[in-house]
Parts: structure tokens; C-alpha cells; sequence
């Protein structure tokens, strides 16, 4: 059945709508703010017909109008210039765009840098800039690095925002981890620990970034991991941290004396975990 005021939606148009309701719903429990969100299209690879593109784009921006979301986010873009061509059409609103690429330090698949492409999605209108997806968090920062140093460049200020993996691949190529030989059910071996992503929180932050979360493999300890990371900043905890001290600090009761030792930050912060898998490499060769 179409939503009430849209006599005629099509099936796809029905979920959207039902997203955004559901959105709103959550989000009013914490006073949290409703995006609406649209992604790299399967045509632009083989027709790259700015047009047509641009239609899709709007046809979804129709729903999220509808259903007055507070702001727009165009995600996971390989290419700069379909990014631009969705931030040229989120623009049509009267809202906020945020616009994250899933490139990694190399930059798009055009080979346009990281600092060239927040450029022009700048120029385009975007509020915030970024990247998502496909790289781990320390690739991830690398290249904000790179986004941030080529806006200051062009004496241009933008918002920053950053959402990697949950997954370590400094080993992977050009198009992320999608090339990895344990992309996509392999990936365990992977997985970020809650340290490493509080460490990653405070370079995020120290980098500038305000706009701070997790794409593919991130979990809920790891979402809460960022938030106690930056409890000072905000001025709060989140809710879920009552169930444990920061660092470790509930292991003080341990019956282990080793074990108590290491309820503090310093002890993890400096681990080095191992895999405990005798014949595993460290890292992958990448399938391309």
C-alpha cells in the first residue's frame, strides 16, 4: 500500500518512506538528528550520462523531502564526479549535504587525489566531506589527511567526517578491501579491538574531524568505544558504559594479580594482539 499523501508510490519509494518513519522514531528518543542517504549508482561505471544520474538522485530526494529529514548524506562514491553530480542534486533542498567518498589515500578511480576531490565537493555545495568504507581507520585518517590539506590549500573550510571499516587492511589495494582474499566472509581475524578504535576516535578528533563513526565491521562495543574516548569533549558517558569501568578498571577484582595489572589505559593501549593462528600470514596478498 502507498504512504498516505503519495497516491500511486512505487514499492521502492514505500520503503524509503518507512525508513525515514522509523528513523524518526529512534531518533526522538535521544534528541538525535534523521539523515536521508544515497549511494554511487551501477550505471555510472558503464554510462556515464549525467542526466539520467542525476534523475535517480532526485527521484529518491522527493521521499526525503516528503518525510523533512534534517539533513542529506551522498555515500560510498568512487568517483569524484558522480559524487559532485549527487551533491549538485541534494543541494536542490534546503538542507545540509554531507558527501563521503570510499576512496583510500591513492584517491578516486580517476586517480584524482583526496585534497582534489573535497575541493570539489565543496565547490559542489557540501557541508561535509569524508570518506567511508572500504579502508581501515588508520587509511582512513591518512586520508582525511589528504582532504584536509587540500582544502586548506584552496582556502576553502568544510566540516569534516570519517566512518572506516572495523576491519585492519593496510594491505589492501586501490579499491579497499573488497580486493582482499578474505573479502567477505573471512574477516574476523580482522576486527578491530575496542582500543584500537578509542585511539582511533582521539586522532580523528585531534585531526579536526567532528563527524566520527564506523562503517562495515564496526560493532555496538565499538560505536561505544568513541564515545568514552571522547566523553571529555562531550561532557557525558554513553548509557552503555555502566556496564564496565574504562581501561579495564573492573578487572581490579580479578583473582589474578597478572590480570589485575592490566586495568589501565597504558597496558592497552600499547598490546599487540596476536591472531593465535600458527600459520597465518600477517598480512594478504590482494586478488588485483
Amino acid at each position: 500500500m502507498a504512504p498516505a499523501g503519495r497516491p500511486g508510490a512505487k514499492k521502492w519509494e514505500d520503503v524509503n518512506a518507512a525508513a525515514c518513519d522509523l528513523a524518526r522514531e529512534v531518533a526522538g528518543k535521544g534528541d538525535a538528528l534523521v539523515a536521508g542517504g544515497i549511494c554511487q549508482t551501477s550505471i555510472y561505471k558503464y554510462q556515464k550520462d549525467e542526466a539520467r544520474i542525476k534523475k535517480l538522485f532526485r527521484q529518491q530526494l522527493e521521499v526525503f523531502a516528503w518525510k523533512n529529514v534534517d539533513f542529506l548524506i551522498a555515500e560510498y562514491f568512487e568517483h569524484v564526479e558522480e559524487a559532485v553530480w549527487a551533491v549538485e542534486v541534494l543541494k536542490e533542498s534546503d538542507r545540509p549535504v554531507a558527501v563521503t567518498m570510499c576512496i583510500g589515500p591513492e584517491g578516486d578511480m580517476h586517480d584524482i587525489t583526496p585534497g582534489e576531490c573535497a575541493v570539489r565537493l565543496v565547490k559542489a555545495g557540501a557541508s561535509i566531506v569524508g570518506v567511508n568504507c572500504r579502508f581501515g581507520p588508520d587509511t582512513s585518517l591518512k586520508t582525511m589527511e589528504l582532504m584536509k590539506e587540500g582544502l586548506e590549500w584552496a582556502g576553502l573550510k568544510a566540516h569534516l567526517m570519517v566512518q572506516p571499516l572495523g576491519f585492519h587492511a593496510p594491505d589492501c589495494g586501490k579499491e579497499g578491501f573488497v580486493d582482499l582474499p578474505e573479502y567477505p566472509f573471512g574477516l574476523e581475524s580482522r576486527v578491530a579491538t575496542r582500543w584500537d578504535i578509542q585511539k582511533y576516535a582521539r586522532e580523528a578528533y585531534n585531526l579536526g574531524v567532528r563527524y566520527i563513526g564506523g562503517c562495515c565491521g564496526f560493532e555496538p562495543y565499538h560505536i561505544r568505544a568513541i564515545a568514552e574516548e571522547l566523553a571529555p569533549e562531550r561532557g557525558f558517558l554513553p548509557p552503555a558504559s555502566e556496564k564496565h569501568g574504562s581501561w579495564g578498571s573492573g578487572l581490579d577484582m580479578h583473582t589474578k594479580p597478572w590480570i589485575r595489572a592490566r586495568a589501565r589505559r597504558e597496558y592497552w593501549e600499547n598490546l599487540l594482539p596476536a591472531s593465535g593462528r600458527p600459520f597465518c600470514p600477517s598480512l594478504s596478498k590482494p586478488d588485483f
